[in-house]
């Protein structure tokens, strides 16, 4: 019988910048996968434009700690070695790996080139606000720390369509480039009149010389680091046409198994069920949806009405097509797209995702292990791994929601025979004290529930008709379900 799936992202922005993140994922990899985590995604694995870079700021996609380049060889991460070394770890502990792929921009360029450009609107990048006119911006990138060992592909501004720093002047702006058939692509989020240009030189998907580089290198890296899917970074801001073509080309080389999940940032649902559509449906995409409503239940308090919690959310519509997720490191504080969820709902989210039947949910390592920085923040593992444990030998069978109560929900999982001693009844509170009556099962009469969570320390009989009444701290959150060893 199959065990239910859980991915961990394994990063925060914080991490140590010491080139030991891949000996530590090595290390670890046992006891994740006893907690239940059968998936990992990395960070870009791939050179940045410094050695305290999070991979996000790409700079030579083939490097992936191989070649001195940018002021070390190895990446903030660890070496090439390091990196494969790490995944035949988890491969032989079964779990996959999915590596994330900055695909939108390059950064940290080897060299200046001139070229012409028209300064855009930042709010507006359709409004032109300059005549065409000359910069030097840095966006032709030769590599030579690495030469030509598995590309022989050199960058130069006629691969890009924009940029944001004209060297010329010294001068910050958005930059649309100049040339023949270069305009932004059409095909992307329409935040901003076109949200094609995020940052740093923005590659041109219209340039079929670039289409084709992409895939080859796709292709490349999973036959050079053996992962098992990729996540997709800033997929808004790439032509949607492009991510069919790369997502059918990948599939079509390592076949359905290989799992790709977009990050697709807009909370606005239409959006999201729009782009899956594009891409026929071929990857998962992150529910934004879901982690707003997260952070605005955990800053409301019992004013947020919990029975609403999955209305217009990508794991309500497409279930299948959804990763669920409480937090990550965009969301973490002081970045992006900051919106963390507080600390006393963290516990109750996580039972929202990991111990429902729908969507593919993700463990944040800032949440699991603790966010570094000036601004540390203590790990909860304690608060998760009774989660963890009950999603992977509790949370299976049929599902049965009691969301009646605008402070206080619950739902069943009536277990699999397959699977002994599964089902669980799950109560959650945003107010006061609470508690439901739900129904678990006439076959499960006589037993006594207890609380994984430990939130609770009561013994919970199932009454002859297999009901029972299942209570739940205010602002808390309680599992209840049978113990490993009968209760006494």
């Amino acid at each position: 019988m199959k065990r239910n799936h859980t991915m961990m992202e394994f990063f925060e922005w914080h991490v140590n910048a010491d080139g030991n993140h891949w000996n530590q994922l090595k290390e670890m990899a046992p006891e994740l996968r006893q907690r239940g985590i059968d998936a990992i995604w990395l960070p870009p694995v791939t050179k940045g434009q410094s050695t305290e870079d999070r991979g996000y700021a790409a700079y030579d996609l083939y490097d992936l700690g191989e070649f001195n380049q940018k002021g070390s060889i190895r990446t903030k991460y660890g070496t090439k070695q390091q990196l494969v070394d790490a995944i035949h770890t988890c491969h032989d502990h079964g779990i996959a790996v999915y590596v994330d792929l900055v695909m939108n921009h390059k950064a940290g360029a080897d060299e200046k080139e001139t070229f012409k450009v028209i300064e855009v609107d930042e709010h507006n990048r359709l409004e032109e606000i300059s005549k065409p006119f000359d910069i030097e911006g840095w966006t032709k990138f030769t590599f030579p720390g690495r030469g030509e060992q598995y590309s022989s592909f050199k960058w130069s501004f006629q691969h890009f369509n924009g940029t944001d720093y004209d060297a010329k002047t010294d001068r910050k702006g958005i930059f649309r480039i100049v040339g023949d058939n270069k305009t932004w692509n059409t095909n992307v989020d329409h935040e901003f009149g076109n949200y094609d240009y995020l940052m740093f030189a923005n590659i041109d998907y219209n340039h079929p010389q670039v289409r084709e580089e992409m895939i080859s290198w796709g292709k490349w890296l999973t036959q050079t680091v053996s992962c098992d899917g990729f996540r997709l970074d800033a997929i808004k801001h790439i032509n949607h046409d492009f991510i069919e073509q790369f997502t059918t080309e990948l599939l079509k080389e390592h076949g359905d198994n290989f799992y790709i999940v977009g990050e697709f940032w807009n909370s606005d649902l239409t959006a999201c069920q729009k782009f899956l559509d594009t891409v026929d449906y071929k990857i998962d995409l992150f529910d934004v949806s879901l982690h707003y409503k997260f952070h605005a239940a955990s800053h409301s308090g019992r004013d947020f009405d919990l029975t609403t919690l999955f209305k217009d959310t990508l794991v309500g519509s497409h279930p299948l097509n959804a990763v669920t997720f409480v937090d990550n490191h965009d969301s973490q504080p002081h970045e992006s797209l900051e919106s963390w969820v507080d600390d006393w709902f963290k516990q109750s989210a996580y039972a929202l995702i990991l111990l429902r039947q729908d969507g593919y949910p993700v463990v944040f390592y800032g949440d699991y292990y603790g966010i570094g920085g000036d601004n540390a923040i203590a790990g909860k593992q304690s608060a998760i791994d009774p989660l963890l444990y009950a999603r992977y030998h509790k949370a299976y069978g049929k599902q049965e929601d009691y969301f009646d109560h605008p402070n206080t929900i619950g739902w069943v999982r009536f277990g699999l025979q397959e699977i002994e001693r599964s089902g669980c009844a799950v109560v959650i509170s945003n107010g006061d004290n609470g508690e439901k009556r739900m129904l678990v099962g006439a076959d499960r009469a006589g037993e006594v529930w207890i609380d994984l969570t430990n939130n609770r320390q009561d013994q919970i009989p199932i009454d002859d008709n297999g009901f029972a009444t299942f209570p739940v701290n205010g602002g808390s959150v309680s599992v209840w379900a049978l113990p490993e060893v009968d209760v006494q």
